[in-house]
């Protein structure tokens, strides 16, 4: 459900990093990965993770158990992308993105997620939801203190700070499980990083078309830092 792109910080660690995934892979059937290569970070691989979490286990035991500076790039999801003549393209990495001219729409995963949090902080978290271009199609009281918000949202945006910003509004109360709803049609562009004003594919990413101004400024600003 969820690829990123780990490439070793190092050139020299490629066998490394490739030995120590395919023993990951072994105790692992759910992790997958394939060998692909970056004209900005050189040859890593493609790996595909069950969800946010598997991703986060993936790396963290690369980083400790194996000693692997490794970078990951942006998570991204599986797209499908049909195109002007009716084939349908599957696509994990915004690098096999088609051009726009053969592209008659793109589809996004959606998830059902079931939030829990404090009933103070509903407010709060029905602008979360909002922001994530998610809607709240129910709320059910658990007891008197906390609710569980049903809620439709994109997968590409939980991927990165949602869980960390539920936690940030509950204080560390609230909490979240999601599971696959089918895909929908969405406005979606890709966005191409450039430095030295060349585009580095291995920053790229498929966003909405509303969050692509306010994405590159944030890239803009962690680059400056």
């Amino acid at each position: 459900m969820v690829f990123s792109g780990l490439y070793p910080i190092d050139s020299a660690d490629f066998e490394h990093l490739k030995i120590a995934l395919g023993k990951l892979q072994l105790n692992d059937s759910a992790f997958q990965y394939q060998s692909e290569s970056s004209a900005a970070l050189g040859f890593g691989f493609r790996c595909g993770f069950l969800g946010l979490l598997h991703m986060e286990i993936v790396q963290e035991r690369l980083r400790r158990q194996w000693d692997m500076d490794i970078i990951a790039t942006y998570p991204s999801v599986i797209y499908k992308v049909l195109k002007t003549n009716s084939d349908i393209l599957e696509v994990d990495n915004p690098v096999f993105l088609p051009d726009p001219s053969v592209i008659d729409h793109i589809e996004e995963p959606y998830v059902k997620a079931f939030i829990i949090c404090p009933n103070e902080n509903i407010g709060d978290m029905l602008q979360l939801v909002m922001e994530k271009r998610g809607l709240v199609s129910k709320t059910d009281s658990i007891d008197t203190r906390r609710v569980m918000l049903t809620a439709e949202l994109p997968l590409n945006e939980i991927l990165v700070d949602f869980h960390d910003k539920i936690k940030s509004i509950t204080r560390g109360y609230g909490s979240m499980d999601y599971e696959p709803h089918g895909y929908r049609e969405g406005d979606l562009v890709k966005l191409d990083i450039l430095v030295n004003s060349e585009p580095v594919d291995a920053f790229s990413s498929i966003v909405h078309r509303s969050k692509a101004e306010t994405r590159a400024a944030l890239w803009r600003s962690s680059c400056r830092k």
